[in-house]
């Protein structure tokens, strides 16, 4: 099984990774097989369906599928470009995608949120089609967004079958498909987690590709926080949601050389830089998937946590964290799920922390065993967790909810490098019951907004 670091860690768009990132990827690849096509099209059209129709508008869902479909990619996108886009829609009723003719598309009768049953293939499906002239359908094409800006056509799907993981991946030096047979390698081989997993990408890039790749999702992971760090005011979307990560950040400051600081306020500085990552996700803004959108701030914090409050640490083995979150990572998404509408939370912020305290531990010197306990105790701990974001938005509970999973993924670490690496449960456990308590799971606590906080909190 390989999975790329950068597939884990992808460059993107607040505020969701499945259900913002997710269908602009979509939109692109309808345009691209339209390109393709030998008729002319002349109009668009697109329907929403399960947890994309029922949280589509407070994770901007709407919103994203029209720039995909102008042909805006999360990666490279312009805030101020696709404003523009936005707006000339608006006045226009039409899209102008590179490479097409102006195509109608008018979001208030071509932009339909389906709120009956979910598509069969997964929560988060969406049905794109290109029409005539006389408004006939003449392309269709359904696409499931299934997590962390994956996205997968209905037949890429079907071909899948029932196993929905991916061992038929290119060949690897490394191929560990489940936390034992990592275990197993690192011990025959010597080499530590990161560089079996640095291996593994040499077969796909050069030494210096990784580095620079590695350099540049961290240098968007620390800018993203100090633009949280140093951004105040209310949150859009309507909670009336205030940013607290500045506010919170200049007391701690303030507060520096003071006799009687408690230990614990370390924690408040984790919560800080999670809450700044996640804030500017909830605006819109520009983050790095880890996995996800909805987790983004748990990994950064605890790199941040690490390079700023811990002595010896050195940016110079920080590609050694992320190689390694991504090793479990890629894990967790092969044997379960990093979707939080298949399996709530859990696998979301769950594999965040479970990714982050396995970082932090390679970096701390652990050893391969210990690295896995350390990600097991992480995501044990974050099992049965529910998604149920207020009014859709990500924003309550989840901007907080990363900043507690950046603490346990801190204790996690902690714990066990406290211990050989000796450990009742499995990793490996450890992630089949996330799977399994995700498919027990009422559809209503997974990212539909129809359970939990989401009506039990007034949103208005």
């Amino acid at each position: 099984m390989f999975l790329s670091v950068f597939d884990l860690f992808k460059v993107g768009v607040g505020p969701s990774s499945s259900h913002t990132m997710g269908p602009m990827v979509a939109g692109a690849r309808f345009l691209a097989a339209l390109r393709e096509q030998p008729f002319r099209a002349h109009g668009l059209r697109a329907s929403l369906h399960g947890s994309l129709a029922f949280t589509g508008r407070g994770h901007a869902t709407d919103r994203a599928t029209i720039l995909g479909l102008a042909g805006f990619v999360p990666e490279t996108l312009d805030a101020d470009a696709a404003e523009a886009a936005l707006a000339a829609n608006r006045d226009t009723k039409t899209l102008t995608p590179e490479g097409l003719p102006d195509l109608r598309f008018d979001p208030e009768t071509d932009l339909t949120f389906d709120f009956g049953p979910a598509l069969p293939g997964h929560a988060n499906g969406m049905i794109l089609a290109a029409t005539d002239a006389q408004g006939d359908v003449i392309y269709q094409q359904t696409y499931y967004s299934i997590g962390g800006g994956f996205v997968l056509t209905e037949a890429e799907l079907a071909a899948r079958g029932d196993d929905t993981r991916s061992d038929d991946a290119p060949k690897v030096p490394f191929p560990f498909a489940s936390a034992a047979q990592m275990l197993e390698m690192a011990e025959q081989s010597g080499k530590s987690i990161a560089q079996m997993k640095r291996a593994n990408e040499r077969v796909h890039r050069s030494e210096a590709e990784i580095d620079q790749r590695l350099n540049r999702i961290w240098q968007v992971m620390r800018d993203c926080m100090e633009r949280g760090l140093n951004t105040g005011g209310i949150l859009p979307g309507g909670l009336s949601i205030r940013r607290r990560a500045m506010g919170i950040r200049d007391s701690l400051i303030a507060e520096r050389g003071m006799n009687l600081t408690a230990p614990h306020v370390i924690n408040d500085w984790m919560s800080t830089y999670a809450m700044a990552v996640n804030e500017e996700n909830a605006a819109g803004g520009q983050v790095v998937t880890a996995p996800t959108n909805g987790a983004a701030g748990v990994v950064p914090a605890v790199i941040r946590y690490w390079l700023d409050h811990v002595p010896g640490a050195s940016e110079r083995v920080l590609p050694d964290f992320l190689l390694t979150a991504a090793a479990i990572g890629g894990l967790i998404k092969h044997n379960a799920s990093i979707s939080g509408a298949e399996c709530g939370c859990q696998a979301e912020v769950g594999s965040a922390s479970a990714m982050a305290a396995a970082g932090l531990a390679a970096v701390l010197g652990g050893t391969p065993q210990q690295i896995e306990n350390a990600a097991e105790i992480a995501l044990e701990h974050h099992l049965g967790m529910t998604c149920d974001p207020v009014r859709g938005l990500v924003q309550v509970p989840c901007i907080e909810r990363n900043g507690l999973g950046a603490i346990k993924a801190v204790s996690a670490a902690s714990l066990a490098l406290r211990g050989d690496g000796t450990h009742f449960v499995p990793l490996d456990a450890a992630i089949e019951t996330m799977r399994q308590t995700g498919v027990d799971m009422s559809e209503k606590y997974k990212e539909t907004s129809l359970g939990g906080l989401a009506v039990n909190v007034p949103n208005c």
